[in-house]
């Protein structure tokens, strides 16, 4: 019976055995986005996660034999989407509106948005 293999051989090559383990690796990948609030965030995340054509046996070093046979990435799990900061005028420059010059603010507070203005009603 034929096996599904990436390593080549040949007649030097009898009498050795053939040897495959899979290796699991914690992949971690951290992104960041602007968004006006968190729902719009975690939809922005949700639509940007691996691409996973770039999973692939390039990833992997191929020396002394060895050759990958298979190379894949599942979900496992994502943490809670965090706020950092705020885009803000930068405050140390007294003409930063007028020139458009902003910085990130860790400090600012992050105001949530509701699809209600004061005194409407639901």
């Amino acid at each position: 019976m034929a096996i599904d293999t990436n390593v080549c051989y040949f007649k030097e090559d009898v009498g050795k055995n053939l040897y495959r383990k899979k290796t699991y690796y914690t992949l971690v990948i951290e992104q960041e986005v602007l968004a006006n609030d968190k729902d719009e965030a975690d939809k922005l995340f949700g639509e940007c996660g691996i691409d996973h054509s770039q999973i692939n046996h390039e990833i992997t070093e191929t020396k002394d034999g060895v050759e990958t046979y298979m190379v894949d990435a599942d979900y496992l799990e994502s943490g809670d989407t965090e706020y950092y900061g705020k885009v803000v005028y930068d405050l140390s420059d007294p003409y930063a509106k007028e020139e458009g010059y902003v910085e990130l603010d860790s400090s600012a507070e992050e105001i949530v948005k509701t699809p209600y203005t004061a005194g409407e009603g639901i």
